[in-house]
């Protein structure tokens, strides 16, 4: 039409070329829609002819024949003569300049989630822009999908003008709603106030609660006045929970929260609800090396320590006896209302079996019962169910020197012993055997006198001689110096135990329980006894007799099992194999 006017009309078609030449390509310029057809819309610029723009381009959109569009100008003529337009570019490039005055003055910019694309999600706003998923929220969601259709505002935090690229981010602009609704927050609350909020994350140590913008902490010990091993036994991420401020700190945007101070403090009053002494019922809550906690109301907690558990039982660990869930009844022992602590007790349900100890088992009576344990300073003997006596390695015998109750005593003998001391604060029973018969160094002075000729077995050799056995079960010390006239080095050169013996007894010591025998002087007459005798009590002190009365020290010694006399012990080197006889 245009065209057909032009040709006919040449002044026309050069004012309308004069026209034309005014418009710069790329440039957006007004038209009026002349026709609408299935596929195309054609629209009227005052051109030599009309724009022809698919329909498509004015999707999402009302129009009629008559309305003015905006176009851009792309061509002022193609190959065939044509003018070149499109609407849709004309939106984009409107939209674009849009776009960069929005982000060279920081504003934001609303815009519709289209889809799902690698690393994010692309976005409408007048242009195509990208979204990438760190940008999306505070916390990185996990479902993409349920923001696509979703309208927002983003901001923009980067242009590309030559490619035409839009990066946006959404979570800049949640995190400045966010630091405004904060400082509004830290304004306005006080310690005291009841706020609103949602659990956002769980440690082990507490919860954190969104509050309006600003983060708090719930810490584990103000979720309950009860036990909580961890918070997520009670809380969940996404639950509403109405909580207390307890402090603020503005200067480090902190906040401290507490849920059981909004509820009733099982403490109070505690002491008149469970007295000292009584007797109360419970759930084992939780068992530890030193003892097991027991719940005995809500919210309340009391200790059983592991030494409270038996009065006669050695209980190492609470777990032997005691299980998680399992209803038990105690005893009120102490009460710190302060640390909110209550000491409980199970031992005291029954009496004390050492109260009465010292009358079931008076000091001097005769007991009997079977050796449960056998250490090296004595036996362990059972006097009931939970009670033992112990009897030491120097209350076995009183003539011979045994250095491990092994020597003469069986685990599970039964024996009798009598009771010669009893200790109730450190819960001790001391047992005796030799005891039970008389002492018979009280008469040795009547059995072995200085030179009385007598007759036993080595019962052990030491470096510095041998103890020999004679009657009554008493041992006698031969010196080294005392076993023959002539020189010694070893003394299981001369005798091996078991061997037979005469001797002579040469000293005999009832107040220091000494006998001292020589075996070179068993065959000495009554003179020479007389002369030797005689000889001895002038000598001076010699190497022999220091070493004769060292040796009568070293006899009244208490050994242990695995430790050497003094004079044992400086020999070793030289006669390390002789204690092995």
């Amino acid at each position: 039409m245009a065209s057909s006017i032009t040709s006919a009309n040449p002044e026309l078609s050069e004012l309308i070329d004069s026209h034309l030449r005014s418009y710069r390509e790329n440039s957006i310029i007004h038209g009026r829609i002349l026709e609408i057809k299935n596929q195309h819309v054609i629209v009227d610029v005052g051109a030599k002819s009309e724009g022809i723009i698919p329909i498509q381009e004015f999707e999402d959109e009302e129009f009629a024949v008559g309305d003015e569009v905006e176009v851009l100008l792309e061509k002022l003529e193609n190959e065939d003569g044509m003018v070149v337009v499109s609407k849709e570019k004309a939106a984009h490039k409107q939209n674009w300049d849009k776009i960069v005055g929005v982000f060279n003055e920081g504003g934001l910019v609303k815009g519709k989630v289209k889809g799902v694309v690698k690393g994010g999600l692309t976005v409408n706003v007048g242009v195509e822009a990208f979204l990438p998923g760190s940008q999306i929220d505070i916390i990185p969601p996990k479902d993409l999908n349920e923001y696509v259709g979703n309208v927002y505002e983003f901001k923009i935090v980067k242009i590309n003008d030559d490619r035409k690229n839009v990066v946006l981010s959404r979570r800049e602009v949640i995190e400045a709603e966010r630091a405004e609704q904060r400082a509004q927050f830290l304004e306005s609350v006080i310690p005291g106030n009841t706020v609103d909020g949602t659990v956002k994350n769980i440690t082990d140590f507490g919860a954190f609660i969104d509050l309006q913008g600003m983060d708090g902490l719930l810490h584990i010990t103000d979720i309950s006045w009860g036990r909580v091993n961890h918070p997520s036994e009670v809380l969940h991420i996404g639950q509403p929970l109405t909580v207390q401020i307890l402090d603020v700190d503005r200067e480090k945007e902190r906040v401290s929260l507490g849920l059981k101070q909004l509820q009733n403090n099982p403490w109070e009053a505690i002491e008149s609800k469970f007295p000292i002494a009584s007797t109360v019922k419970g759930k084992v809550t939780k068992l530890v090396p030193y003892g097991a906690f027991v719940e005995i109301e809500q919210g309340v907690e009391g200790l059983i320590h592991v030494s409270e558990l038996s009065w006669t039982k050695r209980i190492t660990r609470p777990s032997d006896v005691l299980a998680v869930d399992q209803e038990i009844e105690a005893v009120v022992l102490a009460i710190n209302t302060d640390e909110q602590k209550i000491s409980l007790g199970v031992r005291q349900l029954e009496p004390n079996p050492w109260d009465e100890v010292e009358v079931r088992y008076p000091i001097g009576s005769t007991i009997k019962g079977e050796i449960r344990n056998l250490t090296a300073y004595g036996a362990f003997v059972e006097l009931e169910d939970g009670i033992d006596g112990m009897i030491h390695v120097s209350d076995l015998s009183w003539t011979r020197k045994i250095n491990h109750p092994s020597e003469i005593l069986k685990k599970g003998e039964v024996i009798e012993a009598q009771v010669i001391d009893i200790d109730k604060t450190n819960q001790r029973i001391s047992l005796g055997v030799k005891q039970l018969e008389g002492d018979p160094w009280e008469a040795i002075d009547k059995k072995f006198k200085v030179g009385d000729l007598v007759k036993g077995t080595v019962a052990k050799i030491a470096s510095f001689g041998a103890f020999v056995q004679l009657q009554d079960d008493i041992d006698g010390l031969v010196h080294i110096s005392q076993l023959s006239e002539d020189h010694v080095a070893k003394v299981k050169d001369v005798l091996k135990v078991g061997d037979e013996v005469e001797a002579r007894v040469i000293k005999v010591d009832r107040v220091e329980r000494r006998i001292g025998l020589s075996i070179k002087a068993a065959d000495y007459s009554e003179e020479e006894l007389k002369k030797e005798t005689a000889a001895f009590e002038a000598l001076r002190p010699s190497s022999d007799l220091v070493g004769l009365e060292q040796a009568f020290n070293l006899a009244t010694e208490e050994w242990r099992p695995g430790q050497a006399t003094s004079e044992e012990a400086t020999d070793e080197g030289a006669d390390t194999d002789e204690d092995s006889e």
